[in-house]
């Protein structure tokens, strides 16, 4: 169970969603200059805690510079990930943090 006090404000991609997200907008991250932006597909992400646990396991891989998904409750969410990035390193963070890597 999540505690109120530690909770981000973090946008949905459809007006649906749990009752703990909000569908206000978050900053985006900027990229440094030269890095590289790779997207992947996410599965089983459903709120805002979700998108936060997958962001933070992906942001303590090595040579990530910055990690933000795009959530679509019930559906495939879109990780993009900033900086060298290795899929399958990629696929252990996120399954490691409990949800499905559906791929590039």
């Amino acid at each position: 169970m999540c505690g109120t006090e530690n909770r981000s404000q973090l946008p949905l991609a459809a007006a649906s969603g749990c009752s703990c997200c909000s569908t206000e907008a978050a900053p985006s991250p900027t990229a440094a200059a030269g890095a590289t932006t790779v997207e992947f597909a996410v599965d089983g992400l459903t709120c805002g805690h979700c998108v936060q646990t997958v962001e933070k396991a992906v942001s303590a891989v090595d040579g990530v510079e910055s990690a933000s998904v795009d959530l679509v409750p019930g559906g495939r969410s879109r990780l993009r990930v900033q900086g060298t990035v290795d899929a399958a390193v990629m696929r252990e963070a996120v399954t490691a943090a409990g949800y499905t890597f559906a791929g590039i």
